[in-house]
Formats: structure tokens, sequence, C-alpha cells
């Protein structure tokens, strides 16, 4: 139960902190399966949630969560194992492979990695989600600019 607190908590913190980037939750759709993805300075997590997770709090380091929901019959659908892959690269070319590792809490199931940040840094994103059992991977983009303090 603790465990899903804090899960909870650090999902909740990544959409308090997109939203306070000016950012919103964001979704890919494709098929019957919807990515949810954010991004968020790892030093608004609490020190539980980041020790609970071994995630470094810190102004220079972010962190990309992401969560593969299937659509169905259900109003809020099924989370599904899927294999993510991501990487992050700068304006002047620099790319990040984003070492991402799968959390799962009771029914919940989330990817996410961490990367170094730089103040007014803009990123560029590439995704690629194979949701288990599904033939292809989809792939997307997205921007995300970061401050540190």
């Amino acid at each position: 139960m603790k465990t899903h607190r804090l899960l909870s908590a650090l999902l909740l913190l990544g959409l308090l902190g997109a939203s306070l980037t000016g950012q919103a939750e964001q979704a890919e759709t494709f098929g019957p399966f919807a990515v949810h993805y954010n991004t968020f300075n790892t030093d608004q997590l609490t020190p539980d949630v980041a020790r609970a997770y071994g995630i470094q709090r810190s102004g220079n380091q972010a962190l990309l969560n992401i969560a593969v929901i299937r659509h169905g019959d259900e109003d809020m659908g099924t989370p599904v194992t899927a294999r993510v892959s991501a990487t992050a690269t700068n304006l002047a070319g620099q790319r990040r492979d984003l070492d991402m590792r799968e959390i799962r809490d009771q029914d919940a199931i989330y990817y996410i990695g961490t990367f170094r940040i730089s103040n007014e840094e803009l990123l560029n994103f590439r995704v690629s989600v194979q949701p288990e059992g599904h033939p292809r991977a989809h792939e997307f983009n997205f921007r995300q600019q970061f401050y540190t303090r």
C-alpha cells in the first residue's frame, strides 16, 4: 500500500511539475493505445519518493515518465507492458540515450528515465513504444525546455 502511494505521488508530482513548467500532460494515441508522457526536474520529487525509486533529486537532472494504456470498453483503460526507448538531443546535436526502466505497482505500470539538464536547455525527444503483443513500435517526438535553479 505504501509503494502504491509513493508511485501515485511520483505520477502526481510529474503532472504537477509539468504544469509548473507550463506543459500539460501530453499523450500520443495509436490504435487502441494511448501513451501518456511528461518530463520534470527531479528536485520536485519528495525525498521519500526519490529514495523509493532510486532517483537522485537534483535541479540539474530531469525525469521522463511514460505510461502505456490500452483503451477498450473500460472507461479508464488498462496499463500494459511495452518495450520503451527514448533519446534526447540538444540543439548542438548532442544525443543522450535514456535508460528507461519499468516500475510496477499494483495495477500501474510506468517507464521512467533520468537525464542531466542545463538551464534553459531545449531538448528534442524521440520515443519508441511497442506494447507487448503489438506487431510494430509507435514512434513520436516532442520538445521540452528545462530550467534549473
